[in-house]
């Protein structure tokens, strides 16, 4: 029992530390590791080993993915591309459901790009809707923020669920299937939200703030905008499709082709190109500046995930596994401890990637006690995971004050609004969850 007394202090720390004291979680991550490896009875030897092994083995399979999809994101933002895409879905669904638009919007600006970020983005559009149609920003803020954190949490390459499959051992393609249906109707169950209850705060943006700032006389080619989103989930989803054993392909050249372009690295990698070539006619200081800018942003998320892969190795090195096997012995809960440990996480802390890549490498050694050690297995821990690490932002969460910040919502307004809708989001994504898994698993 002792091994649940360490994790727990383990847990306090990683949670005290980078919440109230604002340690980054790197440090925080790595420290826990050594400490957790200590306390667990490994010498000192296999814990600087395990840490190392742990930290490296997660980033060679990853570290390259997130890079690129930093990159996407950069020229996204940089060529105008996300706002022609939320511009795009106006036309399609009309002022009246500008909500549903930029739900939407969000829902696939966020595979690549961090919602913080892509909230940032598309913020202005925002503003310029609210002066065009009177609908309040309170709804705009909250239907877009939804979206926007639905694919955050479930589809990759996010580097949170990308993390999590990695660790878990997930394939990534079926993670990204099951992550796009479980995340659509999660992302309308803010849209819902949105329109059912926000209406009721009317949130007006200033005459100065409405203005999107065009910076370019250019308008962006909306199709090439999408490509570089489109083609790498297409050939992943591919990839993972002919991986399956029902699946056999007579021409084993074709075969070798798709699992090459099909591979994460190759597949996000493709999307850089395609990004690239779609602002072939900047200057060489501009691509060079948004690959470097890119890169900078991803430089922390791919820190922070190896910190996780090494902390991870450290319990797998440890008897947590064969403890915590012992004493679930005979409960059922499968699928719903990664939710509860992740919201746990989640709710104490703020940041949901550290929430996913945390409770990954706790859950890792677990996944054949509960259940979850099959392909499909994996696959569910890994959204379970993401629904919980959605539940809930609030006042530690960055991205609560990104959305408020940026929508003229106080600190009350953003709680009823952005707050609750992330509660509602994750509890449904569970419920969906379980619900697969019982014909799944």
């Amino acid at each position: 029992m002792l091994i649940f007394i360490y994790l727990a202090i383990t847990i306090g720390f990683i949670i005290f530390a980078t919440a109230k004291y604002k340690i980054h979680p790197f440090l925080t991550l790595i420290a826990a590791s050594l400490a957790m490896g200590l306390m667990g009875g490994l010498d000192t030897e296999t814990i600087i080993k395990s840490v190392s092994e742990g930290f490296g083995n997660t980033l060679k399979s990853i570290g390259i993915v997130i890079a690129c999809g930093s990159i996407i994101g950069a020229y996204l933002e940089k060529t105008g591309s996300a706002k022609a895409i939320a511009e795009s879905l106006l036309i399609l669904t009309g002022k009246e459901k500008s909500p549903l638009a930029m739900n939407l919007t969000g829902f696939l600006v966020s595979i690549p790009v961090f919602c913080d970020s892509g909230y940032v983005i598309l913020s202005t559009l925002n503003k310029a809707i609210n002066r065009k149609t009177g609908i309040s920003l309170a709804v705009l803020a909250t239907s877009l923020a939804a979206g926007l954190y639905a694919t955050h949490v479930f589809v990759p390459p996010t580097p949170g669920p990308l993390a999590a499959a990695s660790i878990l051992g997930a394939d990534i393609g079926l993670v990204l299937v099951f992550g796009l249906m479980i995340a659509l109707p999660v992302s309308l169950i803010g849209w819902f939200w949105s329109i059912y209850y926000c209406s009721r705060f009317s949130i007006n943006t200033e005459p100065d703030d409405a203005h999107i700032q065009e910076g370019e006389t250019r308008s962006p080619n909306i199709l090439m905008g999408l490509l570089p989103i489109v083609i790498p989930i297409f050939l992943i989803a591919l990839k993972s499709f002919i991986d399956h054993p029902s699946i056999v392909l007579e021409n084993k050249s074709l075969e070798q082709i798709i699992a090459f372009l099909g591979h994460p690295i190759i597949a996000i990698l493709s999307g850089v190109f395609i990004a690239m070539i779609s602002a072939r006619d900047r200057s060489k200081e501009q691509h060079f500046n948004w690959a470097s800018g890119g890169l900078k942003a991803a430089g922390t998320i791919i820190l922070i995930t190896g910190a996780g892969g090494a902390f991870g190795n450290i319990l797998r090195s440890t008897s947590l596994g064969d403890t915590i096997s012992q004493e679930l012995i005979g409960y059922e809960i499968g699928v719903l401890l990664p939710f509860i440990i992740a919201a746990f996480l989640k709710t104490a802390q703020g940041s949901s990637t550290v929430s996913i890549i945390t409770t990954a490498a706790m859950i890792a050694p677990l996944l054949d006690t509960l259940g979850l050690s099959g392909e499909m297995g994996k696959v569910l821990a890994v959204l379970s995971i993401g629904a919980g690490a959605m539940t809930v932002s609030h006042l530690n969460d960055s991205y609560f004050w990104v959305v408020s910040q940026f929508s003229n919502m106080n600190t009350d307004t953003a709680l009823r609004c952005h707050t609750v809708t992330t509660l509602f989001q994750g509890l449904t994504a569970v419920v969906l969850i379980q619900i697969v898994s019982m014909f799944l698993l």
